[in-house]
């Protein structure tokens, strides 16, 4: 089957989707199936608050800092061959989280992981958008963010099972058998798709900075005491970054060319707030289920299981709806909802009950969610000239990761959650509510952006423009010169 004929409804369409799905979720899975263990391997281990923030935060930095880089190497190699490397990387730096004797070997193990996610991540839409005929997208996309969106919601789940009956360490050896199932399902149906284009060569001193640049923003805010050095060494890289990205054009890590569409923009924008809003969240809610409220690790991870349900059911449609009536409304009034479900959840505390506390959160978060990760998702791809696709995944997958690694290493010392506050329940729920709100406030301004900036309907395909050259640029097309139908 050529690649850009496939039908979504197709053998064919359904082994590619599958093979996505399965990848990118065992990624999503581990980016949320080790919080609900994380009270179990700070007691195994001995490690503080600063440890269970560097568990999370060092398997996102390297994800953020090279998923980019994973990309490029996609679309330059070929996608489905990278993302079968990415996978290969992954299980094998799994392995080794799960055989960490000490807090200081998981954490670097955990950044190994990250870089095996940088690059099976950006492939799996990439491969979506190479493979799948152009009116099937959008729901290829919902369809990939529904069930992506159930490996992230059920992650808590199966953490908190695997915690009690196996111990925390299968958190991570959990992932070997799931990699074998992805390559081989991969190596069989998944056909091979690059950008025929590519030429140059690759920008590792963009790939060095945008790392180095995180990895000191992150330190700086979660090591407070260790001053601001940190913190201003990682924006001067970040604005050396910038600068580098800029002269390299077009064979920078992150072509300028692809931010010359302002909804390509404004929706990165939005990803960047919306997902450090929720990366708090799936940071401190199953922490705060178990400290503070009582909960078994199996219910705390459970207590997301409705977010699972209402992705599985309701994100394909929210692709189809988007591509019908534009993704404005879907976008703005999902993140909205997902706000008032963190305004719920600001009031589970001691004693919460799952019925009046917890579940209608989840619900209402769940329903927020299901409106709009796949019109989001859809409006990044959409947005972006087709030979970026590899790109463009990347840019909004390393946006995604950022605002969560940032928000994460910020909002728990803004809100007072450090050193052993996670063993005071008191200190913990006050520190949690406050942490909630915030995130509310996040999620509202990601609203407003949305609104005021994504107009008309960008997932209506629109005619193939005639190729223009701007500025040596052989880039995506200035805004405006495709109109598509509003």
């Amino acid at each position: 089957m050529e690649s850009g004929h496939i039908r979504l409804r197709s053998a064919p369409g359904r082994w590619v989707l599958l093979t996505t799905v399965l990848g990118s979720g065992m990624a999503m899975l581990d980016g949320t199936v080790v919080n609900v263990a994380l009270p179990a391997l700070a007691r195994d281990l001995d490690a503080g608050m600063s440890g269970l923030q560097w568990t999370v935060n060092a398997y996102t930095l390297t994800l953020a800092g090279l998923i980019l880089l994973g990309g490029s190497l996609g679309d330059r190699y070929g996608r489905r061959k990278i993302f079968m490397i990415g996978v290969v990387w992954f299980a094998a730096a799994s392995a080794l989280c799960g055989l960490s004797p000490n807090i200081e070997l998981l954490i670097f193990a955990r950044a190994l992981q990250g870089i095996g996610g940088a690059l099976l991540t950006p492939g799996s839409l990439a491969i979506i958008q190479a493979s799948f005929v152009h009116d099937d997208r959008p729901r290829a996309v919902g369809s990939w963010s529904g069930l992506g969106g159930v490996a992230s919601a059920i992650g808590p789940l199966l953490g908190g099972w695997l915690v009690e009956t196996a111990g925390w360490r299968w958190v991570f050896l959990l992932n070997l058998p799931l990699a074998v199932v992805v390559l081989a399902v991969a190596a069989r149906h998944v056909p091979e798709t690059r950008d025929t284009a590519a030429h140059g060569r690759f920008d590792v001193l963009g790939s060095a900075l945008a790392a180095l640049a995180l990895a000191g923003v992150t330190f700086g805010l979660i090591q407070a005491g260790a001053g601001t050095i940190p913190l201003v060494a990682g924006l001067v890289l970040a604005a050396s970054f910038v600068a580098v990205e800029i002269r390299r054009s077009p064979d920078a890590l992150v072509p300028v060319g692809i931010f010359r569409s302002r909804v390509f923009t404004a929706v990165n924008v939005v990803t960047l707030i919306m997902y450090a809003a929720m990366g708090v969240v799936f940071f401190l809610l199953v922490v705060q289920l178990q400290v503070s409220a009582g909960f078994s690790p199996i219910a705390a991870g459970s207590a997301m299981l409705p977010v699972t349900i209402l992705m599985l059911l309701l994100s394909a449609r929210a692709g189809e709806l988007a591509k019908r009536i534009g993704p404005r409304v879907p976008m703005t009034a999902g993140i909205l909802v997902c706000a008032a479900g963190l305004l719920l959840m600001s009031r589970i505390g001691p004693n919460a009950s799952y019925v009046a506390d917890v579940l209608p959160a989840a619900v209402v978060f769940g329903l927020g969610l299901s409106s709009a990760v796949a019109p989001l998702t859809a409006t990044v791809l959409a947005t972006a000239e087709e030979r970026y696709a590899g790109v463009a995944s990347g840019v909004n997958n390393a946006l995604a990761r950022t605002g969560g690694l940032l928000a994460v290493a910020a909002v728990p010392p803004l809100v007072g959650l450090t050193g052993d506050a996670y063993n005071s329940p008191a200190a913990f729920t006050s520190g949690f509510h406050t942490a909630m709100l915030v995130s509310a406030i996040m999620l509202a301004v990601a609203a407003v952006v949305t609104f005021f900036t994504i107009k008309g309907n960008v997932l209506i395909e629109a005619p193939e423009p005639e190729r223009k050259i701007h500025c040596s640029l052989d880039g995506p097309p200035l805004e405006g010169e495709i109109t598509a139908p509003s």
